[in-house]
């Protein structure tokens, strides 16, 4: 029978907190210790944080590439270590020269697929080791570009200096080095002041919940809910559901990776196409 506790918990998380920190209360709140994330938020940033409970905690590995949605807030003028308010300043510019169009102009550039870097002080792995790790112990810490995806980047206001923008992008995206990005290409230097997850795949602000909602009322959705809610989902028949549970390919037709379920509605899988057939990516059952 299906673990009435497996599922997922999409938690508003609130500034100050690391995601280690969430996950530790929902641990405590959940009374298990398997409890994950997908996708690492900032210290200061705010909102939807996706934890996967016992067996949906599987899922969170495919959760992660799920795109991302974000409100920030950035500042013009000045340049921080870690390219947020959470660094030291290391140089501050007059911004007078700057003009509201040409901070449209210039954010216009960033949308589709772009080569980022990376900020220095982030979660990246450098040789193994984290590289904000490499930066507090004194290392000199130079990250490649990488191929991220922007959809779309909104501007909403602006306020010169500040600049609040609403972001939607692939996972891997550094929404501070997006604003680091802006400030070097109008001459002024730039970092975030504010950042705000908005969505991770399907998963919105409507349905998150604070940890003192969660402490009063632990909800999880179901781990079946959560399937077909984050992917394509097919219904098989009896004798599809028997191979599934031994792992074995199916003769379908998908485009994408898919949630499999049983007649009854239970969660099977996750199945891919590979070779022309569905082959199994992860086997809940």
């Amino acid at each position: 029978m299906p673990d009435p506790r497996s599922g997922l918990v999409v938690v508003d998380k609130p500034g100050g907190m690391t995601s280690h920190d969430v996950v530790a209360r929902v641990r405590r709140l959940a009374g298990t210790r398997k409890v994950g994330h997908a996708g690492t938020l900032d210290p200061m940033a705010t909102g939807v944080l996706v934890l996967g409970i016992d067996r949906a905690t599987r899922l969170l590995g495919h959760l992660t590439l799920a795109d991302k949605r974000y409100d920030a807030t950035i500042r013009l003028g000045a340049s921080t270590t870690t390219d947020d308010t959470e660094g030291e300043v290391v140089e501050t510019r007059p911004t007078e020269g700057v003009t509201e169009d040409a901070v449209r102009a210039a954010l216009t550039s960033y949308v589709g697929e772009i080569d980022q870097v990376p900020s220095a002080v982030s979660a990246v792995k450098v040789g193994g080791k984290r590289a904000y790790a490499r930066v507090r112990a004194g290392e000199d810490v130079d990250l490649p570009a990488r191929r991220v995806t922007i959809y779309s980047l909104e501007v909403t206001a602006v306020d010169l200096p500040s600049v609040e923008v609403s972001v939607h992008c692939s996972t891997g995206t550094f929404v501070r080095a997006i604003a680091r990005d802006l400030g070097v290409a109008l001459g002024v230097g730039g970092h975030l002041t504010a950042l705000r997850r908005t969505a991770v795949g399907p998963f919105g602000l409507d349905e998150a919940r604070t940890l003192e909602a969660l402490a009063d009322d632990f909800a999880v959705t179901p781990i079946a809910e959560a399937a077909r809610a984050a992917f394509p989902a097919r219904d098989l028949d009896e004798t599809q559901a028997t191979d599934v549970r031994f792992g074995r390919r199916l003769d379908l037709a998908l485009e994408a990776t898919t949630a499999v379920f049983a007649p009854d509605g239970e969660f099977l899988a996750l199945y891919e196409p590979r070779d022309s057939v569905a082959r199994a990516v992860a086997v809940f059952v």
